[in-house]
């Protein structure tokens, strides 16, 4: 398949030489262009956990059109890569899908060396932390990444996303071949059936995510709900674009600091979505208005006592609330938990309902590992079928050429006098026997030589049936 791909993540390498190794902005638009100079096309995938060089390995010797692009250590490899090629392609034909493993290898060695060298660091410094994969299993850690089973956080959907980023990085420097495209394309959509048919992704494993679930499965109607947020912290922040994402129609945002509410309320506003900023001191007032509570406050007193609440009850009719207590101290008085019509969830409770889908995930991932092996199978089958169209074409053309020769040279000497135009075509017709036969007869003896009873079987009953559809 020739897919190699090179890298670290949050499993390899520590975070201080994940930051040193980070491609972003513009690095990933020259990186890419260099690495063109050596590959049949990339992608790079840099984010917080993870820096990937996702690349195909060239059929021919990449050390054309280098000069000036690269620097001197970064060519020092060049000659070890072309003899490499050159050593996997001896032959008149050779099928595109057989590149050596030395070849392989070298080229690996390049891209190491490169990322060294870009990033201004000694390669043995970062070798131990480097992991690198090729052909299926390339493709099985890329699909692995792609449906989050690589992920810190077990089956996060964020990677995907990044990583079709990347992609059009890629596309935009016009650094992706047709090969490249077409696995790029496998994988997408084999990441998305192993997030259709597990449920490696179905449950909430961070707080802000199974805050926004609890909406979900206590209300509908979403954009007639809204939301009241108490203290416009960073945890907060989160939880309120998690829920506003969902449709919620209304926001209310109580902080004491107005500059901090405002900026969070400018996040939040949108075409079908009213945002409001009020005091915290009018806490009392607004509750009623709200069906859904998110406090994270850092007070040391609570801030939605029982009595609040039962009065802000009567005012909404009764309507059900959830409460999300996601301050310690906590903000909200544990009592109210026992009143009818109020959900109240504390960050305990969450965590527990997180370690609960935690390892409901792990269980999914078995299904999911399972899957992607499956996948990983159909599409290099895909692959292979693929790819013999085109070693069928170079094989035509290479026979085509040898009996074009040959025909040449027969022409020629039917031009000569004292001729017999018979034996020449006898001739001819001998000669295009041996050259048609010579291939299929050289592989019967090379299996036979070695003991291959099944590829002999397969060759001459597929010869025969040739030769019976004629």
């Amino acid at each position: 398949m020739r897919l190699v791909v090179i890298g670290v993540n949050h499993k390899t390498a520590p975070v201080a030489l994940r930051e040193r190794l980070a491609l972003v902005g513009d690095d990933v638009n020259v990186a890419l262009k260099q690495i063109e100079a050596f590959t049949d096309g990339s992608v790079i995938v840099s984010t917080c956990n993870r820096t990937e060089i996702y690349a195909l390995v060239p059929h021919t010797s990449t050390s054309q059109h280098v000069n000036g692009q690269l620097s001197d250590s970064q060519l020092s490899n060049v000659q070890d890569v072309k003899a490499a090629d050159q050593s996997s392609s001896n032959n008149t034909f050779s099928s595109s899908m057989n590149i050596s493993s030395a070849s392989i290898s070298a080229h690996i060695t390049k891209i190491k060396t490169w990322l060294a060298d870009f990033k201004q660091l000694p390669l043995v410094d970062i070798d131990p932390y480097l992991y690198v994969h090729r052909d299926t299993h390339a493709l099985t850690h890329w699909l692995r990444v792609a449906a989050g089973l690589d992920s810190m956080i077990l089956g996060e959907p964020q990677i995907l996303g990044q990583i079709k980023n990347s992609v059009h990085l890629a596309q935009d420097q016009k650094v992706l071949s047709n090969q490249l495209g077409w696995i790029i394309d496998q994988v997408f959509a084999a990441a998305k059936r192993v997030r259709n048919e597990t449920q490696v992704g179905a449950q909430a494993v961070s707080l802000s995510f199974a805050a926004a679930k609890l909406v979900t499965q206590i209300f509908d109607d979403l954009p007639s709900r809204t939301l009241l947020v108490v203290a416009a912290g960073e945890m907060n922040r989160l939880v309120a674009t998690h829920i506003a994402g969902l449709g919620v129609g209304r926001v209310i945002i109580c902080n004491r600091n107005p500059e901090r509410a405002e900026a969070l309320a400018a996040e939040l506003r949108g075409p079908n979505r009213r945002v409001d900023v009020r005091p915290l001191q009018e806490l009392p007032q607004v509750l009623a208005e709200a069906d859904i509570v998110s406090s994270c406050s850092g007070s040391m007193d609570l801030l939605i006592d029982k009595t609040m609440t039962i009065q802000a009850l009567k005012r909404r009719r009764y309507q059900p609330m959830l409460m999300i207590d996601l301050a310690v101290p906590r903000d909200i008085d544990s009592t109210i938990s026992r009143i009818d019509d109020v959900y109240l969830y504390s960050v305990d409770d969450l965590q527990h309902v997180i370690a609960g889908n935690i390892e409901q995930r792990r269980q999914a991932a078995v299904d999911a590992e399972l899957l992607v092996s499956q996948l990983v199978v159909e599409i290099d089958r895909r692959f292979q079928v693929r790819q013999v169209g085109k070693d069928i074409q170079q094989y035509r053309a290479c026979t085509q050429g040898q009996v074009d020769k040959l025909l040449h040279e027969s022409i020629a000497k039917l031009q000569q006098d004292d001729v017999s135009p018979e034996d020449i075509i006898t001739e001819l017709s001998r000669r295009l026997t041996q050259t048609l036969t010579h291939a299929p007869s050289k592989l019967m003896r090379k299996a036979a030589r070695e003991g291959d009873s099944e590829l002999l079987d397969f060759v001459v009953s597929g010869l025969q049936d040739a030769h019976r559809g004629h």
